[in-house]
């Protein structure tokens, strides 16, 4: 009698609250994955001891990351040695802090002109810069656009932003207005393995003067198409970290872009391993990445590796 083979299980990592953006990809991917065989679960990665309880560890929604930054470290190092951890640590580990966008400018991708601020002296200079200028500030590593605002460079608010940034012990980043991103014309586009799947507008969501629209963190996002040199520059893009990390192409990916009449077409982020995939507004996207799983599982590399 031939032995019924176990289930191959994966891990979905994820927190524990989403009280500032709801989570709609693990709930889509699962069901994809279950549809497949394959036995998924989320994980809340701050309650799990790593160890070898799954085939595959995904990482889709850890978003109280930024808060916990060198605990979620820890963490994924004590997870890769257990399992197989996608994306790739070493991805997430570079892709965590903003600061690969200066790496990718040295690639020749287009980014938003920015400053960066390690100290108080380089915080005024990169304010001053900017005169009265509107600018948006942020953290090198965040989430939820917390601490970021579209302020007056020349104001006490942007001045005290950025001391609160530092404070935290991270570089800020300083950057012009880009009306076109007021205008709420940013895309993220969407690569699964590589291919584009879909695309996405969320609208503008910071307020002139500090704060997000609404009061609170409120994205909208609406599928639109991207064009075939949008597409383009964000498969330069996936390239070009792949290149800087030494890493295969990652499972999934998320290209934030903008079209500036003033910058041309320019990267905002390359969001490698905690995007929003969106995937409620793409079913075909999720069952793209499900089946992208299921080819990374060891028993289907092995079989795979037979019928060769």
């Amino acid at each position: 009698m031939v032995p019924t083979p176990e289930p191959r299980r994966v891990g979905i990592v994820v927190t524990d609250d989403y009280s500032e953006a709801p989570d709609r990809d693990t709930a889509p991917l699962i069901a994809q994955l279950q549809l497949l065989g394959i036995a998924a679960e989320p994980v809340i990665w701050h309650e799990w001891t790593p160890r070898p309880d799954y085939d595959l560890l995904v990482i889709r929604t850890p978003w109280n990351y930024s808060s916990r930054t060198e605990e979620f470290l820890d963490w994924l190092e004590r997870a890769e040695e257990q399992l197989q951890v996608l994306n790739p640590p070493a991805l997430i580990r570079w892709n965590l802090d903003k600061v690969y966008l200066r790496e990718l400018e040295a690639e020749g991708i287009a980014v938003v002109p920015t400053r960066w601020a390690d100290d108080d002296a380089a915080l005024r200079h990169g304010l001053a810069v900017h005169a009265e200028g509107w600018v948006v500030i942020k953290p090198s590593i965040s989430a939820g656009s917390f601490d970021t605002g579209l302020l007056r460079a020349d104001s006490a608010a942007a001045l005290a932003l950025g001391e609160r940034i530092l404070a935290r012990g991270l570089t800020v980043m300083i950057q012009p207005e880009v009306p076109e991103l007021s205008e709420g014309r940013e895309k993220a586009l969407y690569f699964i393995d590589g291919q584009h799947t879909h695309s996405i507008a969320k609208g503008a969501l910071l307020a002139r003067g500090g704060g997000l629209r609404g009061g609170s963190y409120q994205e909208d996002p609406q599928p639109v198409q991207a064009s075939a040199a949008e597409v383009e520059f964000g498969e330069h893009v996936l390239a070009a970290a792949g290149r800087r990390t030494e890493t295969l192409m990652p499972l999934y990916g998320r290209v934030d872009l903008v079209d500036s009449a003033e910058l041309g077409t320019v990267l905002l982020e390359a969001e490698l391993f905690e995007p929003a995939l969106n995937l409620h507004l793409a079913p075909s996207a999720a069952l793209a990445l499900a089946r992208s799983i299921e080819s990374r599982l060891p028993q289907h590399q092995a079989a795979n590796a037979m019928v060769g």
